[in-house]
């Protein structure tokens, strides 16, 4: 009797025990189905991923022109602005170049002045000769007229000398005025065509010179060109900053030797930052420009940013690396692929949160895909 009162006992113990279980067995699968269904309507509305990162704009600071280190104005870590100086080089060097330039130009501005001056003689002598050409044409024609009249009054006394109605004296003289003016008349041909020669020789001087002030045109051209790139070379001696932002790491000291494209240190700006998230192939369905974003920042979980889908990568991450698959070669294994997705920070929102991100942080991003 004692026995069965035992087991009546336990019974009961035993029912309680699995009703309990029962009841939590399905408030764990209610709790795991509204969780499932929460997921899956999240899931339709919603892309996710934790793949993405701060981006910017890092300008390098690149020295134009090698030398020697004069001085470095900056620091770690230190904010500048654009055209803050940063580092000077010693200018010595090219300030002996701009020197040198500058007195090559000042003697081609020389040679192109005695060359226009030597086109204004030939000028000069061009006019002269053709005075003298003129002149002696003119000498000519009378030389002429008088050689006609000398001949004609030879001719009369030719025939008066055989009646004798002149002396011998008399013939013999209008034959010496005949040949003089003979003579006379021949020089002045000769000293023609000398001047006619002379201005020939006067011309081609002149295009010479002509040619010879061109040349120094251009050779001025050139002197001035090498001015210019000695003062640039001046210039680049002083290295500024070309946007505002935040300095690296600067590991530079005076009397270093830099050599030109050698690049020295970054600038990180503070404003002008977006996300470079890398979604699934499979995530981009529905994804469009233009959708709404919710960003965390890992380093700050308590604040949200607000962004919009500004762009799609036109190849993958894979296809875009130096080293790209070739699935051509070897044993084929599908791997989900990823594709950047720009997105940008809506403007107005939290300043004091978007300077405080830096770059290269991770973040995670959720897509609005309505």
């Amino acid at each position: 009797m004692e026995t069965n009162n035992q087991t009546t006992a336990k019974e009961p113990e035993k029912k309680s025990g699995n009703k309990g279980f029962a009841i939590v067995f399905v408030l764990l699968i209610l709790v795991g189905g509204t969780y499932g269904v929460i997921k899956y309507l999240h899931a339709q509305k919603h892309e996710e991923t934790d793949d993405a990162q701060i981006v910017s704009t890092i300008s390098p600071v690149i020295p134009r022109v090698s030398g020697y280190i004069k001085e470095v104005r900056v620091s770690d870590n230190q904010m500048v602005h654009k055209g803050d100086t940063l580092v000077i080089l010693d200018d010595r060097d090219y300030q002996v170049s701009l020197a040198q330039a500058e007195a090559s130009l000042a003697s081609a501005r020389s040679n192109a002045h005695v060359a226009g001056a030597g086109i204004q003689v030939a000028q000069a002598n061009i006019s002269t000769s053709q005075v003298n050409v003129n002149t002696v044409e003119a000498q000519i024609e009378s030389a002429k007229v008088n050689l006609w009249r000398a001949e004609n009054d030879f001719k009369r006394y030719e025939n008066l000398i055989k009646d004798h109605s002149i002396t011998q004296q008399q013939y013999e003289e209008a034959l010496a005025t005949k040949q003089l003016a003979q003579r006379q008349l021949d020089v002045l041909q000769t000293q023609k065509q000398s001047a006619a020669r002379q201005a020939a020789a006067v011309g081609t001087q002149k295009s010479v010179s002509a040619g010879q002030a061109s040349v120094a045109e251009a050779t001025i051209k050139q002197r001035e060109a090498e001015v210019e790139a000695a003062k640039l070379n001046v210039s680049y001696t002083v290295i500024t900053a070309s946007i505002d932002g935040q300095v690296g790491k600067v590991n530079l000291q005076p009397g270093q030797f830099l050599g030109a494209g050698q690049s020295l240190f970054n600038i990180v700006p503070t404003t002008e930052k977006w996300v470079i998230a890398n979604f699934k192939e499979t995530q981009l369905t529905k994804m469009k420009t233009g959708q709404k974003v919710s960003i965390k920042v890992d380093a700050y979980p308590d604040s949200t940013l607000e962004g919009v889908v500004a762009s799609f990568s036109p190849a993958t991450g894979a296809a875009q690396s130096l080293l790209p698959p070739d699935n051509a070669s070897g044993n084929f294994v599908k791997v989900v692929q990823r594709i950047p997705v720009r997105i940008d920070f809506n403007e107005g929102q939290s300043p004091e949160l978007i300077q405080k991100i830096r770059t290269g942080m991770n973040v995670l991003v959720d897509v609005h895909l309505n």
